[in-house]
């Protein structure tokens, strides 16, 4: 928590944070996804190609992953309603529109992708996994990429919102305690 002007405790601060540390983590699992996770799988065959997949995207489906995947986007909504009258808020604001964008893009693209491909079965029963895969991978990868950079750039307009949040809360704290010395006098 920090002191506002008016010295009054605020979690401003805190939730900026803990956006920025959820828009990490978030950003990081798009990234290690366009980096190893799918240039791995590339490599297989069509059929282990999609029981990965379809099971990367079952377990997926945790509280954890859940809690960061939605806390990006509400702590970084309310830290931009915290932050409109802040000099930093066009950052969190960026961060906000940078990051909508990717969560649209999950549940535009990449969970119907999902859906369709836990839907095609069993890959030992499924007549042309061929197909199948051709059907999923190119779109996922690409909107994936997206996705990671969207969400990288929400997580740098964050940490620069975070800094100058912190440098402006310093400087005050060290102006406000300045000015009562006999030194600034």
């Amino acid at each position: 928590m920090t002191e506002n002007s008016t010295g009054r405790r605020t979690t401003a601060g805190g939730v900026l944070g803990a956006a920025t540390v959820a828009m990490g983590l978030i950003a990081g699992v798009f990234y290690i996804f366009a980096c190893d996770v799918m240039p791995s799988l590339a490599r297989s065959g069509d059929r282990v190609f999609i029981e990965v997949m379809q099971n990367i995207n079952d377990v997926i489906q945790n509280p954890v992953f859940f809690l960061s995947f939605m806390g990006a986007l509400v702590l970084t909504a309310v830290s931009a309603w915290q932050s409109r009258k802040s000099p930093h808020r066009w950052w969190v604001f960026a961060a906000l529109a940078a990051y909508a964008l990717a969560f649209l893009f999950t549940v535009a693209v990449n969970i119907p992708l999902n859906n369709r491909l836990a839907d095609a079965g069993n890959p030992a029963t499924i007549a042309d996994p061929a197909a199948v895969r051709r059907r999923f991978e190119d779109t996922w990868v690409a909107w994936n990429v997206v996705r990671a950079l969207l969400s990288t750039l929400a997580l740098a307009c964050l940490t620069r919102a975070l800094l100058l949040y912190r440098h402006r809360t310093y400087t005050s704290a060290y102006l406000e305690s300045a000015a009562g010395s006999s030194a600034s006098r």
